[in-house]
């Protein structure tokens, strides 16, 4: 019989949001690109020098010596996972949602039990599509040592806890991190977010937001419209490069499509430094020996630097 002993540990749970209605879609191909992603994410999480303690359907339960190190496994998981499915379309995107608790659990062989890893499932439950939200034992370690925002969500009610436990949003990307439907699933039982008396696996399948992905092959769309638009100003040439235009019009939207496909850059930030490059090709494209795109370009600095500080800020609060 397996050795029984307490310890203090971080348990990170995560699971697919939509999983059946992925497996009603397409079995074989739904089963093939978890067990890709799984793969990566168990790479990671030894990467981060912890392991993977359990998996069931489309689930996992690992855990993590350092607290700090599980919050930037998952960070990495979520950026990585993120960049996989803008490859896919949007309905075959496979999303994880992942909770980290720090807690005491018990100890049996490679297993793990208890509230400890109760109250993670249930993090994860209540975690939008592609998100993070931990509890406050994880936030009062991490606040300081790693480079992201957090959000306070309120306190997520779990069986046999009183009060709950209050939670955070890990703020990885630029979409709203509170999880809308997840904060209503707050006042759920911890019994419908965790499976097996509270063995290391979660259940609850709660929504949550997802941030959506550019569609595959619209920059390619773009460029092949940009090449014709050059060939046909070249073959009816009359000394005016009047595709010059069109040309930047599909840079804005090329611009605003990588944008979108990369939810790690922060939105307004790249927003302004679209404007701002627009802004100096129109600048060149009509000089007549000013340059008077300076004085928006240095107001948009500006405004740009007033969010980062704000961003940094919010990140160390609470």
């Amino acid at each position: 019989m397996s050795e029984t002993r307490r310890k203090l540990t971080t348990i990170l749970s995560a699971d697919v949001q939509d999983y059946t209605r992925l497996m009603r879609a397409d079995e074989e191909g739904t089963l093939a690109t978890l067990k890709r992603y799984r793969d990566a994410m168990g790479r990671l999480i030894e990467a981060h020098e912890g392991r993977v303690v359990n998996t069931w359907g489309d689930g996992l339960i690992a855990e993590f010596p350092s607290v700090v190190e599980a919050v930037r496994a998952a960070i990495d998981v979520q950026n990585e996972l993120a960049g996989r499915n803008e490859k896919c379309p949007s309905d075959e995107q496979m999303l994880f949602r992942i909770g980290i608790n720090l807690g005491d659990v018990i100890a049996e062989g490679d297993d793990l039990y208890g509230d400890g890893v109760n109250v993670a499932a249930r993090l994860q439950a209540s975690a939008p599509a592609g998100g993070i939200v931990i509890s406050n034992t994880v936030y009062d370690q991490v606040r300081n040592k790693v480079a992201v925002g957090f959000d306070f969500l309120g306190p997520l009610e779990v069986k046999n806890i009183d009060g709950g436990v209050p939670s955070y949003a890990v703020r990885i990307g630029t979409a709203d991190p509170r999880p809308a439907i997840g904060i209503q699933g707050f006042g759920r039982s911890a019994g419908q977010a965790s499976g097996n008396g509270g063995r290391s696996g979660a259940e609850a399948k709660g929504g949550g937001g997802a941030v959506a992905a550019a569609k595959r092959g619209s920059l390619p769309v773009l460029a092949v419209i940009a090449a014709g638009l050059v060939a046909l100003n070249l073959l009816t040439w009359n000394g005016v490069l009047w595709s010059v235009w069109p040309l930047l019009g599909l840079g804005i939207l090329s611009g605003l499509a990588w944008l979108k496909a990369n939810p790690w850059v922060d939105r307004g930030i790249g927003v302004l430094a679209l404007s701002g490059l627009v802004l100096l090709t129109i600048n060149v494209l009509t000089w007549h020996g000013v340059f008077w795109a300076v004085w928006p370009l240095l107001a948009f600095a500006v405004v740009a630097g007033i969010r980062w500080v704000t961003r940094s800020r919010r990140s160390v609060g609470h």
